[in-house]
């Protein structure tokens, strides 16, 4: 991993970015459009939406006014609790794709593992990957028995699972399961929306390199090979968040950073949610 381009080859052939822009929270119209411009003229090629997000016209809109080859542009939508089930989710990726104004995505994901629907909700996605609609499917917010209860029946294996991942919630165990059976992991809320961000053992090893805490944190993700899609509005941190390419962190500093952990969630959890 030397460049903001660099990709993860997916365990069906697709080539994912390591790195992405997420947009949760960001306000569809011209925030949501700034933000995709700003991080595709600064090299992402990796854009994370959902339906719930409520902003994938804004999305769509910064992709095809940037100029750059669609084929270049890694979109990755979801589809949510309230459209779960074999129909209804069809349905809603149709929704998602005039909203997104595009033919395909590259990664539609399963938003959480609504009980009792969730498996016809991933047949819905096995479809619309064999018809060509979206080139990779996966999952997102599951833990090793949803994953196992899913392969049980699945005939795709989720090439992705996007979890809630960060220095206080390391989930080795969810990851070495995604590692044994070729699931990439891709972290959601890295910075832990800013939480981790004064730790002083980041603090520490950012000054060490010249970097902040959030550059630290988003080099540790690269080097667990967990893929990463921080978010933020702001020009300057939207750069600062891709200028990780320059340093490494040694075994050790990994080791400190993973000694963080405390298995804290900041989101809901995926065994005990009610949405």
């Amino acid at each position: 991993m030397k460049h903001l381009q660099d990709r993860v080859t997916l365990h069906n052939g697709v080539q994912m970015p390591w790195i992405g822009l997420g947009v949760y929270k960001v306000k569809n119209g011209e925030e949501v459009i700034n933000a995709v411009r700003t991080a595709l003229e600064i090299g992402y090629r990796h854009i994370d939406t959902a339906a719930y997000y409520e902003n994938e016209e804004g999305v769509g809109k910064a992709i095809r006014e940037s100029g750059i080859p669609r084929e270049e542009i890694f979109i990755t939508t979801k589809v949510w609790n309230s459209d779960q089930g074999y129909e209804t989710t069809l349905k809603a990726f149709e929704t998602s794709l005039q909203k997104l104004g595009l033919e395909y995505v590259d990664l539609y994901l399963v938003h959480w593992p609504v009980k009792g629907k969730y498996k016809e909700t991933y047949k819905a996605l096995e479809k619309l990957y064999k018809d060509g609609r979206v080139r990779a499917i996966g999952v997102s917010n599951f833990q090793i028995h949803h994953l196992e209860d899913l392969m049980a029946d699945c005939e795709i294996k989720p090439m992705v699972n996007q979890v809630e991942y960060h220095p206080r919630l390391t989930q080795k165990e969810l990851h070495a399961f995604c590692k044994q059976h070729g699931i990439q992991l891709e972290a959601w809320s890295p910075l832990m929306r800013g939480e981790i961000l004064q730790e002083p053992t980041l603090v520490e090893i950012g000054e060490k390199y010249g970097k902040t805490p959030a550059q630290v944190v988003l080099r540790w993700d690269l080097q667990n090979e967990v893929v990463t899609i921080p978010k933020s509005v702001t020009p300057q941190r939207i750069k600062e968040n891709a200028d990780i390419f320059d340093f490494e962190l040694t075994a050790e500093e990994m080791a400190k950073i993973d000694a963080l952990n405390l298995n804290k969630r900041i989101g809901p959890d995926p065994d005990n949610f009610d949405f």
